[in-house]
C-alpha cells in the first residue's frame, strides 16, 4: 500500500499546489475532527484533543491499539475490539493530527519523542490502577511506536503485539520502504516535498486530507488488494513526520534499551507482503530479547483488518500466555 509506514503521501497530489489554496468552505470534503464535533468521544493528552474510544471493562487488562501512518487512524484496527469479549479492556486512539484527532501545523512535528510522550499519556489516562496490566498492539508505524515507547520504558508493559513494523532504526525502515515502492526517499523531488505556510490557510487541512485519501491505491508488493478502512488521513501529519525523520534519522532508533524488556513479544508478518517477508521479520526480531515470529496466512500488510481470522487465534494464545 502507498500508505505503508512513513509513506502515506503521494507527491503528485501536492505538485498542483503552486498557489495558495482558495476555498471558502471545505468542511464537506472530509469527516469532522473532534474539534469541530464535540459529540465524538475524545480525550486531551499534552494539550491536544484526540479521538479515542474504548471497549470492555476498564478494570480488565488493557490492550492499547496503535494505528499506522503516521497520519492514518484506528478504524482499520477495530477487529481488536473483539478482545473485549475475552476479558480485556481495549483502547483505541487516533494520534495527533491523524484520523479524527485535532489538526496541527507542520512545525508542531518537531520530534519523534512527541509521539512517544503522547502514547505514555494515553496509557496514564486510561490506566485504572497501578497494577493494571498493559499490552501494546501496534500495526506498521504503530508497531514501531510500541517499540519506541518500550525502549524508553522497558518495564512498563507486560506484552507487545507487533504487526509488520517497518523497522526499529532508520536504516531498516528506509530499506523496507524502498522495497515496497511506496516512496522514492532519495529522489531529488523529495526535497520539494515540504508543506510551506502559503499552502496552509484557513481550513485547508480539509482539502489536503481529502486529496491524500484520493491517492490511496492497492499495491501488489505489499499483498493488499484493497485499501484499509479509514475515516480520514492526516496529510500534514504525514508529510511533516516524513520530513522530520529524513532530516533527523537518529531520532528513528529504538534499539538502545529494547532488550531490557524481558517479556515475550509477538511479531506477526504476512504471507503476501513480498516487500517484507520472513527475512525482514528475522532482521528486526534480532533486536529483541524474547520474540515469537508468526506468519499470518492469506493477507498482506494490513494484517489486523484483512488477516484477522488467522491473526486472532495467535493473538489470543499469546495474551493467555503473557497475562
Amino acid at each position: 500500500m502507498k500508505h505503508v509506514i512513513l509513506s502515506l503521501i503521494c507527491i503528485a497530489i501536492f505538485s498542483s499546489c503552486n498557489d495558495t489554496l482558495r476555498t471558502s468552505d471545505t468542511s464537506a470534503l472530509v469527516p469532522a475532527t473532534v474539534i469541530e464535533d464535540s459529540s465524538m468521544p475524545s480525550i486531551e493528552i499534552n494539550g491536544i484533543r484526540l479521538h479515542s474510544i474504548t471497549y470492555g471493562d476498564p478494570s480488565d487488562p488493557m490492550i492499547l491499539v496503535i494505528h499506522g501512518g503516521p497520519g492514518a487512524d484506528h478504524r482499520s484496527q477495530l477487529n481488536f475490539k473483539m478482545l473485549a469479549d475475552d476479558g480485556y479492556y481495549v483502547v483505541f486512539y487516533d494520534q495527533m493530527g491523524s484520523g479524527l484527532s485535532e489538526r496541527l501545523d507542520a512545525n508542531a512535528y518537531s520530534s519523534v519523542q512527541l509521539y512517544i510522550d503522547e502514547l505514555e499519556g494515553v496509557i496514564k489516562y486510561y490506566k485504572s490502577s497501578q497494577d493494571q496490566q498493559v499490552v501494546l498492539a501496534g500495526h506498521s508505524w504503530g508497531a514501531m511506536l510500541a517499540i519506541a515507547f518500550t525502549n524508553q520504558n522497558p518495564n512498563e508493559v507486560e506484552g507487545i503485539i507487533l504487526a509488520e513494523p517497518g523497522g526499529f532504526t532508520w536504516e531498516q525502515t528506509e530499506a523496507y520502504i524502498k522495497r515496497s515502492g511506496a516512496l522514492k526517499l532519495l529522489d531529488e523531488s523529495t526535497n520539494d516535498f515540504v508543506y510551506q505556510d502559503q499552502f496552509i490557510t484557513g481550513n485547508d487541512h480539509n482539502t489536503l486530507d481529502y486529496k491524500l485519501s484520493l491517492s490511496l491505491a492497492g499495491d501488489s508488493k505489499t499483498g493488499d488488494d484493497d485499501i484499509p478502512s479509514f475515516w480520514r488521513y492526516g496529510a500534514v501529519c504525514n508529510s511533516a513526520s516524513i520530513e522530520l525523520v529524513m532530516n533527523n534519522p537518529e531520532q528513528l532508533d529504538f534499539t538502545s534499551n529494547i532488550k531490557d524488556h524481558v517479556s515475550k513479544i509477538l511479531f506477526a508478518y504476512s504471507e503476501r507482503n513480498l516487500a517484507y517477508g520472513k527475512e525482514h521479520a528475522e532482521l528486526l526480531s534480532d533486536e529483541l530479547l524474547h520474540v515469537e515470529l508468526k506468519e499470518i496466512s492469506g493477507c498482506g500488510h494490513e494484517i489486523p483488518e484483512f488477516g484477522w481470522s488467522n491473526f486472532y487465534p495467535i493473538v489470543s494464545e499469546y495474551l493467555n500466555e503473557v497475562l
